[in-house]
């Protein structure tokens, strides 16, 4: 695929939504195909072409897990009035689907020119993480292919294989969790996740700091300089990279502080309600558990599972108890009460009223025995 890169300014005269347009391509509104009418040729030239390289995009083994995101809705006084899942119609994953594009277009255009760049790179599952997870797939009868180094094809190809099973959420989460963390970098390693052999942060809706130092090298491209010439050298992507990771760690560290505070407040006034919800994290001191249609995540502690000492098996995610053999594990549906709401901790504390299978919390405490090592 050819591309090429020019300096211009782009002005959006329509100004559509990403609403309109899935309702024009996909649900076929007449009253936004007349007043589109003369769009309507270049919408349905975009659409055809973002099927064709979906398609690609899934020959080649790019992952698509099936998470659940959410966004929240503030009412009159700036408090939240409820949390709804996000939902991402066609024209969302059209413009995703050419981001990507121009992102690897980038990349592609200034290797050629090898010019100092910062790029997106993600590596693969590390060593540990991989015999954790092929542990954990052994028990369930599944297995991984590729071996030692298996490819974004090959986790693609188990996780169509599991999704009509009913545990499937816990191996997408599973599988989810052994990928290594994306970074800034220059160094030319790829971009697992996406199945890439180069992939760039040049395009995006809010610009990112090493969006504009791709553009800063394009532009030096376009205008007929040389990379020696560049104001940054292979040494200052380097710093560059480790400081923009360490920067989106912390960006996402305070988002993450915010909404939990703010889903805290949400809950003040919902302590002692009963809530269906599903466990969606599991650990040596108990289980986060996400509430259904309301998508706030609190933790039961080992202290409310009833009379019973519990092993915490990190291979298979689960906590087992030693007497009942009761087990908690990522996917569970489970009955919970809102106990305790901290704003100041910004933590939820959950009881445990009911599992689906039928086991109940208990008010004495629960003690926690860790898994032994073999030796």
């Amino acid at each position: 695929t050819k591309s090429k890169f020019f300096e211009a300014v782009m002005r959006s005269h329509a100004r559509l939504t990403y609403t309109e347009v899935a309702r024009i391509l996909v649900d076929g509104y007449k009253e936004l195909i007349a007043k589109y009418k003369a769009l309507l040729p270049h919408l349905k030239q975009l659409y055809d072409l973002y099927k064709v390289m979906r398609v690609s995009r899934e020959q080649r083994g790019a992952m698509d897990f099936d998470t659940q995101e959410t966004r929240i809705i503030f009412g009159a006084e700036r408090k939240i009035e409820k949390i709804v899942p996000t939902v991402r119609n066609d024209a969302h994953k059209l413009i995703e689907e050419f981001m990507i594009t121009a992102n690897m277009a980038a990349a592609k255009f200034l290797n050629a020119k090898k010019m100092p760049k910062l790029l997106r790179v993600h590596d693969g599952p590390s060593v540990d993480k991989l015999m954790n997870l092929k542990t954990f797939l052994g028990e369930l009868g599944l297995t991984l292919g590729g071996g030692d180094k298996p490819t974004p094809l090959d986790y693609m190809y188990l996780i169509e294989s599991v999704k009509d099973r009913p545990d499937c959420h816990l191996i997408q989460t599973v599988l989810l969790r052994s990928m290594s963390q994306a970074v800034y970098s220059p160094e030319l390693k790829g971009h697992f996740g996406l199945a890439l052999d180069a992939y760039a942060h040049f395009t995006s809706p809010i610009r990112r700091y090493p969006d504009l130092l791709v553009h800063r090298a394009i532009r030096h491209c376009l205008q007929g300089n040389k990379p020696e010439t560049f104001v940054y050298g292979f040494p200052d992507m380097i710093t560059l990279g480790e400081l923009c990771s360490a920067n989106e760690r912390r960006a996402d560290d305070a988002t993450r502080d915010v909404v939990s505070w703010l889903k805290c407040e949400y809950m003040m006034d919902k302590i002692g309600e009963v809530f269906p919800g599903i466990i969606s994290a599991v650990t040596s001191f108990g289980f986060f558990v996400e509430l259904a249609e309301i998508y706030v995540e609190g933790l039961v502690h080992i202290s409310n599972l009833g009379q019973d000492y519990f092993h915490f098996d990190p291979t298979s995610h689960q906590l087992i108890g030693e007497r009942t053999n009761s087990k908690f594990r990522i996917g569970d549906n489970v009955m919970v009460k809102v106990a305790r709401v901290s704003l100041d901790d910004k933590k939820i504390d959950f009881d445990l009223v009911v599992k689906q299978s039928g086991v109940k919390g208990a008010a004495a405490g629960g003690k926690l025995i860790k898994k032994r090592r073999k030796k």
